[in-house]
């Protein structure tokens, strides 16, 4: 698949994830207000939408209806967006900045990001509802969400500051807190289409591989990037000391790491030849992203 192509495919998905959102949202002026200019403020305007790309490139492979896969996009980026609402609260991470503009509760106050949060999560599994997809979906999505996944990942992470862990904690813990929410976004685009029992295997260990690349690589770019281009802030985790890749393997084998695993992630798509031409652009977009 050229390049060019992919790209505009990137960019189209996007644009589209942005106008859907911004529709599903509730209006700005509509009371209460403040609550909904927080929400807005969330999740519009900014952000790479890595997981909707996931789950339009996956759905797209089995001829899964646009509708569909416009809801399950969605709802994974709204639990995603809710996500990194409550991350950035003074109780947990306490960031000032994200997509390069302030934080939630920075620009609405803290009990109104909280708010916020639980407003986005609950509308997540109302646009699931409203699409009408598998009870299946819903489960998957909620999993991935609560603390068999990305809560209780992020609570290890907590739990890990300051710690001396191994590789395998590191990677289990990743693996509930990014990894758990990238498989639901890959997994949800093959329950709209036609996956069988097989495709959906194999489709779920190549999710549990680009989860942690997606980790290893946000760890590299928190050591190297700056500020402006993050859009958040640079050199957190080695400010707070928190367990990354890079304390625990240092900068140039959590290079080498996310190559193996890039490649680990292509190999695992071979069961699919061409027809997963856009996971394998995902991947390397993943891969090689600045910000």
């Amino acid at each position: 698949m050229p390049t060019d192509l992919s790209a505009d495919w990137v960019l189209n998905i996007q644009s589209r994830t942005e106008a859907t959102l911004d529709r599903m949202l509730p209006r700005a002026d509509f009371p209460p207000q403040r609550l909904h200019q927080a929400m807005r403020h969330a999740m519009l305007g900014g952000g790479k939408r890595v997981r909707p790309l996931l789950c339009h490139a996956t759905g797209e492979m089995f001829g899964a209806a646009s509708a569909a896969l416009d809801a399950a996009a969605c709802a994974v980026e709204l639990i995603h967006g809710y996500s990194l609402v409550h991350d950035d609260l003074p109780c947990m991470d306490n960031d000032v900045l994200r997509r390069g503009k302030p934080t939630c509760h920075v620009a609405f106050g803290e009990a109104t990001a909280l708010l916020a949060g639980d407003a986005l999560q609950s509308l997540a599994f109302r646009t699931l509802c409203d699409a009408e997809l598998q009870i299946s979906a819903m489960r998957l999505l909620a999993d991935a969400a609560g603390s068999l996944g990305m809560a209780g990942g992020q609570s290890l992470d907590l739990d890990a500051v300051g710690q001396s862990l191994s590789l395998q904690t590191l990677e289990t813990m990743h693996r509930k807190k990014t990894g758990a929410l990238i498989r639901a976004a890959v997994l949800l685009g093959a329950y709209c289409g036609k996956a069988d029992d097989e495709d959906i295997e194999i489709l779920s260990r190549f999710a549990a591989t680009i989860g942690l690349l997606f980790q290893v690589v946000d760890d590299i770019l928190d050591a190297e990037a700056s500020t402006e281009i993050l859009g958040k802030t640079a050199g957190k985790d080695a400010k707070d000391n928190k367990l990354t890749y890079i304390s625990l393997l240092g900068l140039d084998a959590a290079r080498n790491k996310a190559v193996e695993l890039g490649r680990q992630a292509h190999a695992g798509l071979d069961h699919f030849g061409q027809r997963a031409d856009r996971l394998r652009f995902i991947t390397d977009y993943i891969a090689k992203r600045e910000y």
